[in-house]
């Protein structure tokens, strides 16, 4: 298959590259194949597994750093609600259902297509730490001198695990980890998921907080709350209180993790169409933040450090 004869599609955050056959989608990637690929597929069938709809493997070719996939067209959530007069409240609804049915998934191991096993992994603290250190590792280094630069990093660290001890739901749920309106797809068949292959068990309301404070889409703050009271009523089980501060927490921690990665791509892979996201995912740190105490040592952090009303993003 000479992937250069067929359309090129629009990348993602990646480092795949898609391209549309007669019937098919063709993902090819040289560099971290093995979670692109391999587990992807793996993570796509363990969704199907649980009748929730992700592309299927058509054929793999994985020596010359290829597979073929179901294609579920264009039509992204994301695009739909371009149309002024969507009615997103049902869409949410339908994506709230998505959503539960994932975190009702239990597998943790799946066999990929080289008939070796795939576990998906915990969401540790570690992890989630490291993640929260992108924002330390690429955007501080635009705005702070290399000396003060160090000392800022031990402070945020101190705070950043103070945070997450503080969290109350454990790694008991299958999250998707990118769980937002352009990586679910509107097909013949229902709403299916795409770009799935970073999934791991960790907390019930991570994947909420990607679908609410998502950087890519302004929402007011009256849809924020109806989506999340609509997961509570689905979710009656939940103590409001400490699901509201994972909630919180986790947004806050995903969005500065999501600033980091957006630099990243602009600083290392020449990737600057993301510099755009960054002035709304400080907003949505400030929304999350700036009314809540468990947030004044970071709120005070970051206003001494970063000019939010300025200082958005960057020129190369």
């Amino acid at each position: 298959m000479h992937l250069n004869k067929l359309k090129k599609l629009t990348g993602d955050a990646s480092f795949r590259s898609f391209y549309r056959g007669k019937k098919n989608i063709f993902v090819h990637c040289k560099k971290n194949k093995k979670s692109n690929l391999l587990e992807y597929d793996a993570v796509n069938k363990i969704l199907n597994k649980k009748h929730i709809l992700a592309p299927k493997l058509i054929s793999q070719n994985y020596k010359n750093n290829y597979i073929e996939i179901e294609d579920f067209g264009d039509l992204t959530v994301f695009k739909k609600f371009q149309k002024k007069s969507i009615n997103k409240k049902i869409y949410y609804k339908k994506i709230l259902d998505l959503l539960i049915k994932i975190k009702n998934i239990k597998a943790k191991y799946q066999k990929t297509f080289l008939n070796t096993y795939y576990k998906v992994p915990n969401y540790s603290l570690k992890k989630l730490i490291d993640e929260s250190n992108l924002f330390l590792d690429w955007y501080l280094p635009k705005y702070v001198k290399r000396k003060k630069n160090r000392i800022l990093k031990v402070k945020f660290n101190k705070i950043f695990k103070k945070l997450l001890s503080n969290i109350y739901y454990k790694n008991k749920v299958f999250v998707h980890r990118d769980f937002h309106i352009s990586n679910i797809m509107i097909t013949k068949k229902g709403l299916g998921l795409i770009d799935s292959q970073d999934a791991v068990y960790g907390n019930i309301a991570y994947d909420l907080a990607s679908l609410i404070d998502d950087v890519r889409f302004k929402t007011d703050t009256k849809i924020k709350n109806f989506i999340f009271n609509e997961f509570i009523k689905k979710n009656k089980h939940l103590d409001l209180k400490k699901f509201k501060n994972d909630f919180e927490i986790l947004s806050v921690l995903r969005n500065l993790k999501i600033i980091g990665i957006f630099t990243r791509l602009s600083v290392r892979d020449k990737k600057n169409k993301y510099l755009k996201l960054i002035p709304h995912a400080w907003e949505l740190i400030d929304y999350r933040t700036l009314k809540n105490p468990i947030f004044k040592d970071l709120n005070y952090l970051l206003s001494k450090n970063f000019d939010r009303k300025n200082l958005k993003t960057y020129e190369n």
